[in-house]
């Protein structure tokens, strides 16, 4: 059984015919701007790196660089 592929039909309903949804856009850190980490907690952003490509965050002490996208981490 073979059916050609210009036979198909396709329903305007369909599902499969929606557009993806637009990516959310990434969030824009600047220096001094107070942030929560999942699992590091409170912090404060010493410095960013590039166009938002990374933050170097201080964490009560502990230092850390956070890579884009910043899937744990919010903006206070």
């Amino acid at each position: 059984m073979t059916t050609s592929a210009g036979s198909r039909r396709h329903l305007p309903t369909s599902p499969f015919n929606r557009p993806a949804p637009d990516a959310e856009p990434i969030e824009r850190y600047d220096v001094g701007d107070r942030v929560s980490h999942d699992q590091f907690g409170l912090g404060r952003v010493l410095a960013v790196e590039g166009d938002n490509a990374a933050v170097f965050v201080d964490f009560a002490g502990r230092q850390g660089r956070i890579l884009s996208p910043f899937t744990k981490l919010a903006k206070l």
